[in-house]
């Protein structure tokens, strides 16, 4: 999908992220189900799906024929970022066909030694019509994927990593202070818990909103719940 293409469909909506990895309920050995999250996405209206893992981009892909933003989580020794962070998931993730990478460019440690900069260029340089979504988490960050020449910037980092403030609801003013200062799409995304926070994320400037655990985890929605009453009960 041409990248023009694909930012029409998304622009003031909301993108639904299907993901379930190892130690989830929701995640099952043998065969991935968040095809049947995704479907009902479908139905829902969206215009594209987050989510990770091979199995998932290809299953999603073939189910809804909805654009896919792919990424792979994987955790090595010596590496804080997790979210696509090396060339082997890149390849991976542009030959199962996703039609968005997103890549972490957040500042945390990375097992190679090379930068953020060095790892975005030579994914440049490999694939240069690839719509590269740069996951970030603080204003510098995103500021600095953007410059590297990245195609759109989510703030699903905000909250995750150690230099970026911990808050119980979404990155309002990460997402205002992106949107007013690079000429790319920002995505809204991280502890959107409602359709209200969906709304006010739009209203603060992004481009569109990812929303994930708030429709597609079970266990997160029902402790939500569990939690608010929990003072109540006697």
């Amino acid at each position: 999908m041409k990248k023009e293409e694909f930012f029409e469909r998304i622009k003031g909506n909301v993108i639904v992220s299907c993901q379930a990895v190892p130690g989830e309920p929701l995640y099952v050995e043998e065969k991935s189900i968040m095809y049947l999250m995704a479907r009902a996405a479908k139905q829902a209206g969206t215009p594209a799906i987050r989510t990770s893992s091979i199995r998932d981009v290809i299953a999603i892909r073939e189910e809804t024929g909805l654009p896919v933003i792919g990424l792979i989580k994987v955790k090595y020794e010596g590496f804080d970022s997790y979210i696509t962070p090396t060339m082997k998931e890149v390849d991976e993730l542009v030959a199962a066909g996703s039609d968005v990478i997103a890549l972490d460019c957040t500042n945390q440690k990375r097992g190679d030694g090379r930068s953020v900069g060095a790892f975005i260029t030579e994914v440049r340089e490999k694939y240069p019509d690839a719509i590269l979504m740069a996951d970030i988490a603080t204003f510098e960050e995103g500021v600095n994927a953007w410059k590297l020449g990245v195609d759109i910037v989510g703030t699903t980092m905000s909250g995750y990593t150690s230099d970026s403030p911990k808050m119980e609801g979404p990155d309002y003013e990460l997402v205002r202070r992106l949107s007013e200062t690079v000429d790319i799409p920002v995505i809204g995304e991280g502890r959107i818990h409602s359709p209200g926070d969906a709304v006010k994320m739009l209203d603060a400037g992004a481009f569109a909103v990812v929303v994930g655990g708030a429709i597609t985890r079970p266990l997160e929605i029902a402790q939500r719940f569990l939690k608010a009453v929990e003072g109540r009960r006697t």
